[in-house]
């Protein structure tokens, strides 16, 4: 019983300190740029640029698709035969 309760705490510190970690934008931009860069574009150049928006572009439209998975919100409500269920 003990060292169950000594887990349970030990995961609840590892939790509660994996939860305070947040990423700035600065350290977004700066992983942005260290990724173009491994993709061999040069700062300065219309493709360093392009790479950075296609970058910024597919995270926003990953956010945009975790919100519109239906079971995000549940499902909608049913229409049977007779209308609504409520």
């Amino acid at each position: 019983m003990v060292t169950m309760l000594k887990a349970m705490m030990c995961a609840l510190g590892l939790f509660l300190v994996s939860a305070c970690t947040v990423i700035t934008p600065e350290q977004i931009r700066a992983n942005d740029e260290t990724r173009c860069t491994s993709y061999g574009f040069r700062r300065g150049t219309d493709a360093f640029a392009r790479c950075l928006q296609q970058i910024d572009m597919a995270r926003r439209a990953e956010v945009r698709s975790a919100l519109d998975d239906p079971w995000f919100y549940g499902p909608g409500p049913y229409y049977g035969p007779r209308g609504p269920w409520w």
